[in-house]
């Protein structure tokens, strides 16, 4: 499988008032797979963000480099072919959605890129459709929940048909209804469309389901594995200040105790079963 995004010694300096250096990232070395669901976690200043806003040119390396399907992110001249390649979604959907009518702001997108009328048409009713927001074509997005409009403000990333979405923190200011209507429909895209995947979070129930998770520290990668390859190190987490989901918590208890428990069930379901396997 090809690589969709390469990252090579990207560091990344931040210059305050005072002309005084902060590193937010330093030294990441990086593939991202086409058609893969990653995940980056970590904590807040851990350098997760900033990595994001590299992958679509947002940000450009201090030092190093970041291609998008083989397009330097440096190149100005390539910016709105890497776009159309890499969409973003934020934390605040609000600031995504410029139109008065849902159909119309998934819209603007496509329409800035010169597509014509009728492609847009069929792209608007295809990424509405995606993520569950059809019947909702014709209301005015600042009536909808946090969860509806951000779908709505998937839906208009993928109007522009890109073959990866980056979605920085897409769940932090919504309720466990909202952040579940955003997770699905993203494993959805990525399951069933093969849109590439970069989520990244600070919460750990959204990592369980990745292909792959990445744990950022002080603006360095601590780790990187399937999330049941990651979460087994336990240790190492703690020490980056994190936490692991509360089945692994409880099982890394159990072990201590003498009980014979695979770290790696992670679902709910996985861990209850492997409780009562240990017990019956």
């Amino acid at each position: 499988m090809s690589n969709i995004i390469e990252i090579r010694n990207l560091v990344f300096k931040y210059i305050n008032d005072e002309e005084l250096e902060t590193v937010a990232l330093d030294g990441i070395d990086l593939n991202i797979e086409e058609g893969s669901f990653v995940v980056v976690l970590g904590h807040n200043g851990s350098g997760k963000s900033t990595l994001a806003k590299h992958l679509n040119g947002i940000l450009q390396p201090t030092e190093g480099t970041v291609l998008v399907a083989g397009m330097d992110t440096r190149d100005e001249k390539l910016m709105t072919d890497i776009r159309r390649k890499v969409g973003m979604v934020f934390q605040n959907p609000d600031n995504q959605i410029v139109a008065n009518v849902v159909e119309d702001d998934v819209a603007f997108g496509p329409e800035n890129l010169g597509i014509e009328s009728e492609e847009i048409r069929r792209r608007v009713d295809e990424a509405l459709k995606a993520v569950d927001m059809w019947e909702f074509r014709s209301h005015a997005p600042h009536l909808l929940s946090g969860g509806q409009k951000q779908r709505v403000a998937i839906a208009g990333v993928i109007a522009m048909r890109p073959h990866c979405i980056v979605l920085d923190e897409p769940t932090a200011m919504l309720d466990p209804v909202g952040r579940a209507e955003v997770i699905e429909t993203i494993m959805r895209l990525n399951k069933e469309q093969g849109i590439t995947v970069v989520l990244i979070t600070h919460h750990m129930s959204e990592t369980i389901d990745a292909d792959r998770l990445i744990v950022m520290a002080d603006g360095r990668i601590i780790d990187d594995g399937t999330p049941q390859q990651v979460f087994a190190n336990v240790q190492k987490l703690r020490d980056a200040g994190l936490s692991v989901p509360e089945t692994t918590q409880l099982i890394f208890e159990l072990r201590k105790e003498g009980v014979e428990l695979p770290l790696s069930a992670l679902s709910v379901d996985e861990c209850a079963e492997s409780i009562f396997k240990a017990f019956a």
